[in-house]
């Protein structure tokens, strides 16, 4: 007999979608995402992980890390989006995020779709009801600890699925069971948890997880696929994003104070819910601080920084552990490596990755500023030894060691017996020096939008530059992030005066990036101010205000640092509440010093400034002093090449309601009383946000 399993309804896979519509009888009758029945299925450790498998590479997930539950570098082609370009549109790299462009808002309320779809959560929760049962009964075949670690994959996919929500929209519906196309059940499940309910059930997810995943050494996978230990950083990730987004957005409508006007008042199902700000704030923090010093003290050895340099010369491309950690075909070999993708031609094909790294990507100069010299001293300070930016190889000279290996400057060589180079020579390709970047070319072929070039990840085979070819392995999570996530969850709890954990973790940090392990050294030559005039680093900001505290901020300089190229710093700026001060504070983000010491290098001929028609330009002008640095119009201006362009007066903008995303129009009708009452619906709209489809920001 056919056993009927009922998703949730709609493409987008939303709760309250088909209420009287036509096609909803296309949803009454629906085989199990598999299409095979609960008879024939879920009965060997084999089936399990094979349904389980599938969901890597698919998810609901939307935003800044791609649509896949564990970002990489794609497969098969041209699919270089999907990680290391997450960090564009940020203070670190070039590029644009709508929600930062002023004016006619880019972002507005969607007519349907957007984040609000729980297909996938209703796939896990099928998988759970079903699988759960059978194995309590004893009808699963194969080894026990198969078994269970496949159920364990199906809590922490589930759990990634609701914190993609809860980054998205915050408060979000907890559901747990798969639902029959039934009007009040379905409106009843539309009904949004506080966010603070929601992170709750997040970590009891993942409580459930690391209760049933095992270490990865018996599935025959290793750690290719999720492994207790990826539970528990994933649980101190969550923990630390919730912690610190309540704590800085305490007082507003983001969080669920009736006080402050949040908009989850207005319902009567929230009547009896009380809110305690503090309280969750120190919960969370102690679930993130718990979670990762079990990682951290689990993986106590960091990949080693040898300090070889990469591509200093053409033959014998030296062995680095710690830049071939995001370089190499297999990193099985690597401690720190908790969880990673490996690429094989004949099962699921290669990537792009390294045909697309080469060509028009680049930090900014912002963040340049903010890399320490191997002394500990910021580039300010007296006696740093900085070097100065008058050439982009200069900023590496007695740099973190992270800048050193993960920015390309011009005249480095890139693969192993390879001539080729970064830059481009003031004649042509075979002069003896490279001095400037490629900024201009008409073609893939090592050039960047901003002269600092990204290099983590970069290949030293050439045979690995070809699309659909490159095997380089994606590393997706890693317990250095562990040590991160502890010393920001320490200031967070205990102010300036961590705990011992907290400061040997951050020595093991600065030891591998060639600084000296004691922190207090950059800490005392810190100057706030100088840190706003150099590097103008978002993260000196939190609730519109600047922070006051040197350990926080270097503790943030840590993090943004690691954490280079690994687009987490999206998340992070948005949990910090740090883009309030650019309602009125705009951000023009900045190239290399193109039109100092360093323009002479360039071919000139290419360079297209100051045209009569602005749209030919390709650079900023050299007398634009409005959008240079600092008004220091020598540093490439990224938004200011075009005076038609819409970026060029906006630069980066920011409204409140950006830090969640609206929920479409449809949603609120499909499951109003009449369907045109959005007020009767029991889903209610984020703040600053209207029901009415296209329209913008309120604030």
């Amino acid at each position: 007999m056919k056993t009927k399993s009922h998703k949730l309804a709609g493409h987008a896979g939303a709760v309250a979608v088909c209420f009287g519509l036509a096609g909803c009888d296309d949803y009454l009758d629906i085989t199990p995402p598999s299409q095979v029945t609960p008879e024939t299925y879920f009965t060997t450790a084999e089936q399990l992980g094979a349904y389980t498998i599938n969901y890597y590479k698919s998810s609901d997930v939307q935003g800044n890390r791609g649509n896949n539950a564990f970002p990489h570098f794609g497969n098969g082609g041209s699919a270089y989006g999907f990680f290391l370009d997450d960090d564009q549109g940020t203070d670190n790299e070039s590029g644009t995020s709508n929600k930062f462009y002023d004016g006619d808002s880019y972002v507005k309320v969607g007519t349907s779709g957007g984040s609000w779809s729980f297909g996938y959560i209703n796939n896990m929760n099928y998988f759970l009801e079903t699988v759960l049962p059978k194995y309590e009964a004893g009808q699963i075949q194969g080894s026990d600890e198969l078994i269970r670690h496949y159920i364990g994959e199906a809590y922490l996919l589930r759990a990634t699925e609701y914190f993609a929500k809860l980054r998205s929209l915050g408060d979000f519906p907890i559901i747990t069971t798969t639902l029959p196309l039934d009007r009040p059940v379905l409106v009843e499940a539309s009904k949004r948890a506080p966010r603070n309910e929601v992170a709750r059930f997040i970590l009891k997810d993942l409580d459930e997880a690391i209760n049933f995943l095992s270490d990865g050494k018996n599935t025959g996978t290793g750690r290719t696929r999720i492994t207790k230990d990826v539970a528990k950083l994933f649980k101190a990730r969550v923990a630390l994003y919730e912690a610190t987004f309540e704590k800085y957005f305490a007082g507003t409508p983001f969080v669920p104070d009736k006080a402050a006007g949040w908009p989850g008042a207005t319902k009567d199902y929230n009547a009896g819910f009380v809110y305690d700000n503090a309280t969750e704030v120190d919960f969370f923090l102690t679930q993130a601080l718990s979670a990762a010093k079990e990682v951290a003290d689990a993986h106590p050895t960091l990949t080693s920084n040898n300090k070889k340099m990469i591509g200093a010369t053409m033959d014998g491309l030296p062995a680095n552990p710690y830049y071939d950690l995001f370089a190499c075909q297999d990193p099985s070999n690597r401690d720190e490596a908790l969880m990673y993708r490996v690429y094989d031609i004949e099962v699921g094909g290669g990537h792009a990755f390294n045909q697309y790294i080469k060509g028009g990507r680049g930090y900014t100069q912002e963040y340049a500023n903010t890399f320490l010299m191997t002394n500990g001293l910021p580039i300010y300070a007296p006696n740093s030894g900085y070097a100065g930016d008058d050439f982009v190889a200069d900023t590496k000279k007695n740099r973190d060691w992270r800048w050193q290996l993960f920015m390309k400057a011009p005249n480095e060589y890139v693969y192993e017996g390879n001539e080729q180079r970064v830059g481009e020579g003031k004649k042509n390709k075979k002069d003896k020096e490279f001095k400037a970047p490629g900024l201009i070319s008409g073609s893939v072929d090592f050039t960047t939008s901003t002269g600092y070039t990204k290099g983590k990840g970069w290949t030293k085979d050439a045979g690995q530059t070809k699309g659909g070819w490159d095997l380089t392995a994606a590393i997706i999570f890693r317990s250095a992030e562990a040590y991160l996530i502890y010393m920001e969850a320490a200031w967070e709890k205990y102010g300036d005066a961590l705990d011992g954990d907290a400061w040997k973790y951050w020595g093991k940090l600065r030891e591998r990036a060639g600084l000296p392990t004691d922190p207090n050294v950059t800490i005392a030559a810190t100057d706030l101010d100088k840190e706003e005039e150099t590097s103008h680093d978002f993260a000196l900001y939190s609730a519109g205000s600047r922070i006051t505290s040197k350990v926080l901020y270097n503790i943030r300089r840590e993090r943004r640092c690691e954490l280079i190229s690994e687009g987490l710093r999206w998340d992070d700026l948005i949990r910090w509440r740090a883009l309030d001060q650019l309602k009125t504070k705009r951000y023009f983000m900045h190239g290399c010093k193109m039109y100092g010491p360093m323009f002479d290098w360039f071919k000139q001929s290419k360079l297209k400034y100051d045209q009569p028609d602005p749209n030919n330009n390709n650079v900023s002008s050299p007398t634009d002093v409005e959008g240079g640095f600092n008004g220091d119009p020598k540093y490439l201006s990224l938004l200011r090449v075009s005076s038609k362009n819409d970026w060029y007066k906006s630069g980066f903008s920011w409204r409140m309601a950006h830090y969640l995303d609206p929920i479409a129009e449809s949603h609120f009708l499909e499951s109003s009383a009449d369907g045109a009452d959005v007020s009767s619906s029991p889903i209610y709209q984020n703040p600053y946000w209207s029901t009415t489809h296209d329209t913008p920001a309120q604030q």
